[in-house]
């Protein structure tokens, strides 16, 4: 794996674990596991399981990741497929990228307010659909009903997955943001009494995770619109670290 891909990789997947940490995301988590298991809170905490919920709530929870990684793939494979569409004007959608990333950013700060970016849409079903596709089907319409301060993450992505070289590039990409947003809420499922305790202890400050996410954005939208990402992998390859990542 050549290093500049390492780290294009590398920042999907933080930007993946940034949405999962996000106010909009972390609060509802044992919520959305209890939906898709089908466990009430109580259930699931409970100590004397003998396997057979944990087994339930790991099998509904892979199939709900793989819901909304599905639907998060086939956003990347269509970004880079209007990204080549427009091949000759490459130079002016990445700089275009860039400056909506940062713009992004700041949103995610709280510096600005966008209405367009503080609507969303939410698909709900009246009844958890049943069975193994009915966990895949609240994924796909977790995705579909993406919250607003956890779209411009996204976008980010996209829009970097726009510029990419080939469609196999933009699944990548989205492919390792799925990672970063899929394992921690596994994770999650499987310890929802240690979650809900850090929870409790941390809640009061998921303000710096827009913070972090705000400068993470701004960073990323500076690098695509500078074209930098070279410069950040010499500096890798500089310092050892470029050679063993890529290994």
């Amino acid at each position: 794996m050549e290093p500049t891909q390492t780290v294009s990789f590398l920042i999907a997947f933080t930007a993946g674990f940034l949405s999962f940490v996000s106010p909009c995301v972390l609060p509802l988590v044992p919520s959305y596991v209890s939906y898709i298991t089908g466990l009430s809170l109580e259930e699931l905490t409970e100590k004397t399981d003998g396997g057979g919920m944990r087994w339930v709530t790991l099998k509904n929870s892979l199939l709900f990741i793989l819901g909304f990684s599905l639907v998060f793939i086939s956003f990347g494979a269509s970004a880079t497929l209007i990204g080549q569409v427009f091949l000759n004007h490459q130079e002016a959608i990445r700089k275009l990228g860039g400056i909506l990333i940062v713009i992004f950013g700041l949103v995610i700060m709280g510096v600005l307010k966008i209405p367009l970016l503080m609507s969303y849409k939410q698909i709900r079903f009246q009844s958890r659909p049943a069975g193994a596709i009915g966990s895949v089907l609240v994924g796909v319409a977790f995705a579909a009903g993406w919250t607003p301060c956890v779209g411009p993450i996204l976008g980010t992505i996209l829009l970097y997955a726009s510029t990419t070289q080939s469609v196999i590039d933009g699944v990548q990409l989205l492919l390792f943001y799925s990672i970063g947003l899929g394992l921690p809420l596994l994770a999650t499922s499987l310890a929802v009494n240690s979650f809900l305790a850090s929870f409790r202890k941390a809640k009061d400050y998921l303000w710096v995770v827009s913070l972090i996410s705000g400068i993470f954005l701004i960073a990323v939208g500076i690098m695509i619109f500078t074209n930098s990402f070279t410069l950040l992998t010499a500096w890798l390859t500089t310092h050892g670290i470029g050679w063993y990542i890529g290994q």
